[in-house]
């Protein structure tokens, strides 16, 4: 329904203007409701529904409505698949709008500079390409349920220590090759209808109040034509935020910053127009998630479950496959080893976290494919504590040396990656490192199944076979890596950032997470794989590793042009052929 903008702006008093520009409350906008202005809700996160069902007074974190945790970005981005990923987005499309939700807090494209920031699970790769494909997808699926999305955290938010205060300084030549692409294309693009300010600094101003990253390049240069928001309690100063673009400052705060918003124009330090633009902004996102509500939208929490599977799998990555030991087949005696195959590490922690709809564990889904007499399990390590058990060790190594094949759940457990934290190692905890080094001396033919929102180092490498690295799979994990251990699909994950082989190799080792005040990415554009190659260090497993149950061929190379200046594109071909097929049809 197109509606005359400015004559509702017109209409609004000044008090009015100012206090759209504010949040009603933790999740909600305000209303005029005699102009046709109601208020709409936003609700987190970038690989599921995290909508608050009591007070909106607060935060919430633990109160959410049951939604389908589809598998976080670390995952997702390890399919590759563009398709795939708008799918999921479509999904989160439906339920939000089934949730009456009418904008979703995501996706969150953040480079991942560390493997050790806390929250890189949520973030998509270390590539700004192949970030920004999937970022675009991810919001176009969203918005094709009439649900806005909102790209995130807007900018340089690639580290959790000092969050809400830290200067990130960064060059312009790394800032527009490496950090702002993702964020580019996808505004370009895919329109999202809400950009999320980040909480930090950048180089000497808070992103809420940066009129270079928000006026000039956002609405600017890229044509921006939504909204921009703050993470939630990221106004530095709202007068100096709305003159740099900043429109709508989250959650609510009684009215302190409306009042602010009202004596600046008052006092001519803030000129009405700019007001007049942001709310215009405002309304006009408002006017569309209005629009697009629909009190009997419903979503297929079962048919959602099936995909969240599917994207699982497709999001494993086989990193090492010595024998062809996997896919486990035949009647033989399996030992399933460890706590996460039982009780699975899906998801991180922070605003982020979804209450599922229902959680497959890779035991349950084991035994329903291979009969409940051919998976055996033992705990082998407790997730209360970090210290090893000698007696759940005991029992799990006696299961292992007994059995033809053990598969050994292990990782990184929740409370070592959460937003508001950073990773202080690359090690697991003690606990899974002994578990892993005593099944390793009984059991030769040993598969390793990680569960971690981030690289890992991994010395024990060489004594282990096979190894997936399954990252955060969400609720369906459990029956994604049943599918792959046994053969039901082949693996063809490949990885969305590098593995080094030590946090001393990263980059940004030197500069990472600064001070208490100021951290320099002093590394430049040479992030992930690109200083890897440029300084001829070899990491644990590169970007884009990933193995297959299958052998393949490439043959007859071709170029579609002997020569060509920089302004063409070459054209490059070959042959390609499967050579073996390992999947098996179990019955």
């Amino acid at each position: 329904m197109k509606r005359a903008l400015d004559k509702i702006v017109a209409a609004l008093s000044l008090e009015e203007k100012a206090s759209l520009c504010s949040g009603r409350d933790f999740w909600n906008t305000k209303s005029f409701e005699r102009l046709g202005i109601y208020s709409w809700m936003m609700a987190d996160g970038p690989h599921g529904l995290r909508k608050q069902v009591h007070d909106t007074n607060e935060a919430g974190l633990r109160e959410s409505a049951p939604a389908t945790c589809f598998p976080s970005g670390a995952t997702l981005a390890a399919t590759w698949n563009r398709e795939l990923v708008e799918e999921v987005g479509q999904a989160l499309g439906r339920e939000a709008k089934a949730m009456q939700v009418g904008v979703l807090l995501g996706p969150a494209v953040n480079i991942k500079r560390s493997p050790l920031c806390g929250r890189n699970f949520e973030y998509l790769s270390e590539d700004p390409y192949l970030t920004g494909e999937l970022a675009k997808r991810h919001i176009m699926g969203v918005q094709s349920q009439g649900v806005g999305a909102s790209i995130k955290h807007f900018a340089t938010n690639n580290q959790e220590k000092s969050r809400m205060s830290i200067d990130a300084v960064v060059d312009e030549r790394a800032l527009r090759e490496i950090y702002l692409p993702a964020f580019e294309t996808a505004v370009k693009e895919a329109q999202p209808w809400t950009v999320m300010c980040a909480y930090n600094r950048l180089n000497g101003h808070y992103c809420s109040e940066n009129a270079w990253l928000l006026d000039r390049v956002l609405k600017r240069e890229w044509g921006h034509t939504g909204i921009v928001i703050t993470d939630w309690g990221a106004c530095a100063d709202r007068v100096e935020g709305l003159k740099a673009g900043q429109d709508l400052d989250m959650p609510g705060d009684g009215g302190i910053t409306d009042a602010e918003i009202v004596a600046a124009v008052e006092d001519g330090s803030l000129d009405e127009r700019t007001l007049d633009a942001a709310v215009s902004r405002i309304l006009d996102v408002s006017f569309r998630v209005l629009d697009n509500l629909s009190p009997s939208a419903s979503f297929d929490a079962e048919a959602h479950h099936q995909l969240a599977r599917r994207v699982a799998a497709e999001g494993i990555v086989l990193l090492k496959n010595e024998g062809g030991l996997l896919p486990i087949a035949g009647r033989r005696r399996v030992a399933f080893i460890g706590e996460f195959a039982r009780r699975p590490r899906y998801q991180g922690r922070g605003s982020s976290h979804v209450n599922p709809t229902r959680i497959d564990d890779a035991l349950e889904e084991a035994r329903a494919l291979c009969g409940d007499s051919s998976v055996e399990f033992a705990a082998g390590y407790s997730l209360s504590r970090e210290e090893p058990d000698p007696a759940l060790a005991s029992e799990a190594v006696a299961l292992a040396a007994a059995s033809d094949l053990a598969v050994l759940f292990i990782g990184l457990p929740e409370s070592w990656e959460s937003e508001g934290i950073d990773r202080s190692c690359l090690g697991m905890p003690k606990s899974h490192l002994r578990i892993l080094e005593s099944i390793a001396s009984v059991q030769k033919n040993l598969v390793v199944v990680l569960s971690n929102g981030a690289p890992i180092e991994m010395p024990w490498i060489d004594e282990v076979p096979a190894v997936l690295e399954t990252y955060l799979g969400g609720q369906a994990w459990g029956g994604a890596v049943a599918d792959i251990l046994f053969g039901r699909q082949s693996p063809s994950g490949k990885l969305a950032e590098s593995f080094p082989k030590r946090l001393e190799d990263n980059p940004s080792f030197l500069n990472f997470p600064g001070d208490a005040r100021r951290v320099e990415y002093r590394e430049g554009i040479f992030v992930g794989y690109r200083y890897y190659d440029a300084a001829r260090v070899e990491p644990l497993f590169p970007f884009g590793h990933g193995l297959s149950y299958s052998r393949f061929e490439y043959s007859d190379l071709r170029l579609d042009k002997d020569a060509l200046c920089d302004t063409e594109t070459l054209g490059l071909g070959f042959d390609l052929e499967n050579l073996v097929c390992c999947l098996l049809q179990l019955t």
